[in-house]
């Protein structure tokens, strides 16, 4: 997984262990409103273990 912060926006993308594509999670980019990104950043993190089938909708990344 990989968070890619440009401005106060912020991409996040999951690859498959040893494959080459990245897929671009829904509802991303997020839009970053503490910090520079890295909260966000672990936040995506616990919400990925836990599972994503719907991408970011209606997710609450406290």
């Amino acid at each position: 997984m990989t968070t890619e912060v440009r401005g106060d926006q912020a991409g996040v993308r999951v690859q498959y262990t040893g494959a080459e594509e990245w897929y671009t999670v829904t509802g991303s980019p997020l839009a970053i409103v503490v910090g520079n990104g890295e909260w966000l950043h672990a936040a995506m993190v616990r919400a990925i273990e836990q599972g994503l089938p719907e991408g970011l909708v209606g997710v609450e990344l406290a």
